[in-house]
């Protein structure tokens, strides 16, 4: 019986001596409140110190270290309390809790706790010991910290009443028809129940919290599969595992190097749909001509105040660089060249070829946004070659591709967020769910990957973004969607948000244009979206009581009624879709862009400045309109004039004119300045608060698509060019034409 030795003598702290004694089976009898051991308990010893406390309390249990002990309910016996009678009269450690708040009446309530005692003075939070402060305050940071928590990362807890109070039915079908409309599935309409679910998630919130559980579960196993199985191997088997990691990285790296060792020979196609003829419309004239005015305004005032560097601040007459770009140079010069070249501005853009051939330069030691380099340069610059020719823009879109290539060292392929273009070390965005990579940047990179293969004779490229359909393509979706996060080391979903805005958009864009670029050959690509868009219209889209069809973001479940301008892309891409639809659902499309286009006018025409906000809701009683002051801000965006621009094309209805000639109006009232255009802090304000700054993608797409819709159709013919996610043109690869002579090596 060593254990009752050692509780005789008090070297063991209660808890333990409570273990001992019921597992010896020991168990002396029991107070009338429980407690383990004898009444015959020494009583407290009178203080002679004074301080808080009229008398010393009794004996503390302490460790060896010295460092008292805290109990979690009862109270000790013996050496370390009083007894009921002694606990009231003399101090004594009461049975309670952890905290003061919980102790027993016996502990004097509140004032009482650990080692305490009930003759405390005063009995608030004033004469609690330093400890018990300490655990307070820690108690109420975690409160803090997860009422923060709460606010930033959860959705609004409108959301959960939206069914019930804001009721907002699936868009384009009416609230009793359970038909298996587009994209619903045939199961559900044999329910009855069709797209008409719960607002608050795409399924039964039981089922998908199920499905979750079991996927953690499944995670989980799988970790710890893995963990046992690298434990059972040799220190030598893993030594050697190590080794060939390495050498496949090194192969890697001597490949991309080998990317680039020389272009071979072009045989450049001349570009079709590049005469900028004269609309034959004198008002349609006048207003083209209006537009090219407005990119003179912006390209002089960039080339006054900020030749060379990245973006203009046209009240402060300077330039402005954004870290997305590193200490790369002239974003604005290249993702404005073809602009340039569309509008007839040839000294322009002789002049910006010149600075390309002189200045632009990517050894640089420093970290980009691989997407944000990808779609503004590369993008930029193969634009300009398709449409010139000069080969300078040839060599040096490759040149920046081949600085990309070690992006995708990752153990999926999948590649990282940031990149650092000297040493070749990746990483991803802090924020982004636990290091994961983002659907809208890394789906973002095919078509401009494929014409660098196109044009270099080297298939890595198209081989780096092919690996990521790979991954994706075994994959489970949740509902058929593709949720915005991937870890690229274990190649799984990271956090459950769906969005066709922000962080998802491009992503979507680039299946249907991946299709349509390869000459409508790549029906992979052709599959994934229409899979998608299916996926998209049964869970995301909805039509509020208004009569607005818009796209929700899915957040765990739940949908949040948010849209953001960056989802009013979507307009023009389910319109540019609909001709490879599946059958019956080509004019279904083309309808469900027009209602795409007419919800995004209208949060452009429900402002002061009538220009969009940042994003607009559809909840709280409010349609189309931003309730938060952090979404009324407006940065010289192109989705919705790019909506009106394909919708344009591919109806000649004479409202999209009119509206977008309205957006050139509110541009020329409320965001041009002597140095240029600036953005807006809130459309809704009725005296202009600017921003101060003149975005690229202003000069690259805002103005581009703007011209487009007051040109005749046959510049730039849709069936022969494809728009890049920066409005950047890339030609249609037909599969009977060969720009590229493969050297032998």
């Amino acid at each position: 019986m060593e254990n009752l030795t050692n509780c005789d003598e008090g070297l063991l702290q209660p808890a333990v001596c409570r273990a001992c004694l019921l597992a010896s089976g020991a168990v002396p009898g029991r107070s009338p409140r429980g407690q383990l051991f004898s009444q015959e308990r020494p009583a407290a010893q009178p203080s002679g110190l004074g301080g808080l406390d009229a008398q010393d309390p009794a004996p503390q249990p302490r460790t060896p270290g010295g460092g008292e002990v805290w109990l979690l309910s009862g109270s000790a016996p013996g050496p370390w309390t009083d007894g009921r009678q002694a606990a009231a009269a003399a101090g004594a450690m009461p049975v309670g809790g952890l905290l003061p708040l919980f102790s027993s009446p016996g502990g004097g309530g509140l004032g009482g706790g650990l080692g305490g005692g009930g003759s405390r003075k005063g009995s608030g939070p004033a004469a609690f010991r330093l400890t018990e402060k300490f655990v307070l305050l820690l108690v109420f940071s975690a409160f803090i910290t997860l009422c923060f928590g709460a606010i930033f990362f959860l959705p609004d807890s409108s959301k959960l009443l939206s069914g019930v109070l804001f009721h907002s039915s699936p868009a384009l079908q009416p609230a009793g028809d359970h038909k298996p409309g587009p994209g619903a599935r045939a199961e559900d309409a044999a329910d009855g129940r069709g797209r008409h679910r719960e607002e608050g998630a795409p399924g039964d919130p039981a089922a998908a919290l199920e499905d979750n559980l079991a996927r953690i579960r499944e995670n989980h196993e799988r970790a710890l599969r893995e963990a046992k199985e690298t434990l059972q191997k040799l220190p030598e088997e893993i030594q050697r595992d190590i080794l060939l990691e390495k050498e496949k990285v090194a192969q890697d790296q001597l490949r991309d190097k080998d990317a680039f060792r020389g272009l071979p020979e072009v045989n450049f196609l001349p570009p079709i749909g590049v005469e900028n003829r004269e609309p034959a419309d004198a008002a349609i004239r006048e207003k083209r001509a209006k537009i090219k005015e407005m990119m003179k305004h912006a390209w002089n005032n960039y080339e006054r105040y900020a030749w060379g560097l990245n973006e203009l601040k046209p009240i402060s007459k300077e330039g402005h660089s954004s870290s997305l770009f590193g200490n790369i140079k002239g974003a604005t010069i290249v993702d404005a060249l073809d602009t340039l070249f569309i509008m007839g501005m040839k000294d322009e853009f002789q002049q910006a070829k010149s600075w390309v051939e002189e200045n632009l330069d990517f050894n640089v030691n420093a970290e980009i946004s691989v997407f944000e380099v990808n779609i503004r340069f590369v993008g930029g610059l193969l634009s300009a070659y398709y449409l010139s020719g000069e080969e300078i823009f040839r060599k040096k879109a490759v040149e920046l591709g081949v600085k990309l290539l070690p992006a995708f060292h990752t153990p999926s392929g999948i590649p990282w967020a940031l990149l650092n273009l000297k040493s070749g070390i990746g990483r991803n965005w802090p924020w982004a769910s636990g290091g994961s990579s983002i659907l809208a940047e890394f789906g973002t990179l095919h078509l401009e990957f494929m014409h660098l293969s196109h044009l270099s004779g080297n298939p890595i490229f198209a081989e780096k973004v092919m690996n990521i359909r790979t991954v994706l393509n075994k994959l489970e979706k949740p509902e058929g969607l593709y949720p915005n996060y991937l870890n690229p080391s274990s190649g799984q979903w990271g956090q459950r948000h769906v969005s066709v805005g922000g962080l998802g958009d491009s992503f979507y864009e680039y299946l249907l244009k991946a299709w349509l670029m390869s000459d409508k050959t790549d029906l992979e690509a052709k599959k994934m979206y229409f899979d998608a868009v299916q996926a998209i219209e049964t869970h995301l889209i909805r039509k509020s009581s208004g009569g607005l069809t818009y796209i929700a973001e899915w957040k765990g479940g739940l949908l949040e009624h948010k849209m953001g301008h960056l989802t009013c892309f979507a307009g023009g891409m389910f319109a540019l879709g609909a001709d490879g639809a599946p059958e019956g659902l080509a004019q279904h499309y083309l309808e469900l862009g027009a209602e795409i286009a007419r919800t995004c006018h209208e949060s452009y025409n429900r402002t002061f400045m009538k220009l969009g906000p940042e994003a607009f809701r559809f909840d709280g009683g409010v349609e189309a309109i931003a309730t938060r002051q952090n979404e009324k801000y407006y940065i010289l965006r192109p989705e919705v004039i790019e909506t009106y621009m394909y919708m344009w094309r591919l109806t000649h209805d004479p409202k999209y004119r009119k509206w977008a000639w309205e957006a050139v109006e509110a541009l020329e009232n409320h965001c041009r300045v002597n140095g240029g255009y600036s953005g807006l802090r809130d459309v809704y304000f009725i005296h202009e608060n600017y921003d101060d700054v003149q975005q690229s993608f202003f000069l690259a797409e805002t103005l581009k698509y703007l011209y487009l819709i007051f040109s005749d159709d046959d510049l730039l013919p849709l069936e022969h060019w494809i728009f890049n996610t920066e409005a950047h043109l890339l030609p249609i690869l037909r599969a009977d034409k060969k720009e590229v002579k493969v050297k032998e090596k």
